[in-house]
């Protein structure tokens, strides 16, 4: 079954992630690659969530999130808070946090720096859940796409199934997590889902959700 509209997708995408977050019992979250603030405003909305902080690198999605959330001059002390920052970069400020979703933005960054992701945020960070969304490029071709090709000309890699399971099984084992797999849009018996996801959790904390 072919995925014919990108935006319900990314819909999907964002309900999935903020449901999860909700059954979690996360009270504080952080939205790593926060983009126009979408998954914020999903959270912003659910006051069981005490501390919600969404970083970017780009300057001017950060406006747009500014915009969309109603936010005005940077408050630290904030319920709600966006932020200029990297995620590939452990900011002190940052720790403690319950969970952690990085939704579809590990693709956005060059393969040989996913380390500096992998020790920030699953060796320092160390949020108790973390969420993780990318493309499956095993769908790609129901999504009409040559082989070969991308979804977005900023992605810097794709990951099929295998791929992501391998890298997911390693980080979780080398960073005191367990990993667990789930699928985001319409099934292929063959080829999976055009969203594929990781959740880690801290095995030295008790599961939640």
């Amino acid at each position: 079954m072919q995925w014919e509209r990108a935006e319900d997708l990314h819909s999907l995408r964002l309900d999935t992630v903020a449901q999860l977050l909700l059954q979690s019992g996360a009270r504080s979250v952080l939205d790593l690659g926060c983009g126009h603030g979408e998954l914020l405003l999903r959270l912003a909305s659910q006051p069981c969530f005490t501390r919600v902080i969404g970083i970017d690198i780009d300057p001017d999605a950060l406006v747009e999130a500014r915009i969309a959330l109603g936010l005005g001059l940077p408050d630290p002390s904030a319920r709600l808070q966006v932020r200029y920052g990297s995620f590939e970069e452990a900011d002190a400020d940052l720790c403690g946090f319950d969970a952690a979703a990085l939704v579809e933005t590990i693709e956005h960054i060059d393969p040989a720096r996913l380390g500096h992701v992998e020790r920030a945020v699953f060796g320092r960070l160390r949020p108790r859940l973390v969420l993780v969304t990318t493309p499956n490029q095993d769908y790609n071709v129901l999504h009409g796409m040559p082989h070969g090709a991308m979804r977005h000309a900023d992605h810097r890699f794709e990951w099929g199934r295998a791929r992501f399971a391998q890298w997911s099984r390693r980080v979780a084992a080398q960073n005191g997590y367990s990993v667990s797999f789930g699928a985001i849009g319409p099934p292929d018996a063959i080829l999976g889902s055009s969203t594929q996801m990781a959740r880690f959790d801290r095995e030295d904390l008790p599961a939640h959700g």
